[in-house]
């Protein structure tokens, strides 16, 4: 993953923003990283990837017949 100066990202935008069509760019401000920007695409598939994680958990709960909590399943899911 490359990283890049928040001021560097600030004035090279439009190059960012071809760059993180390739792989996730960490944003870093006073030497720390602080953010990490990636493709819509990537984004995505992190999302589908954590919501398979959590869909197994819920299936070993089911098949040891532990309670689920459904509200607590579905809460981190709807979050952006």
């Amino acid at each position: 993953m490359q990283s890049i100066a928040a001021k560097e990202a600030k004035t090279h935008f439009g190059e960012l923003m071809d760059t993180v069509q390739r792989e996730p760019v960490s944003i870093k401000k006073y030497g720390r990283a602080v953010a990490v920007i990636m493709s819509v695409q990537e984004y995505k598939q992190l999302k589908l990837e954590r919501l398979r994680a959590r869909l197994s958990i819920g299936e070993l709960q089911l098949d040891r017949a532990q309670a689920v909590d459904g509200r607590t399943f579905f809460q981190g899911l709807t979050q952006e």
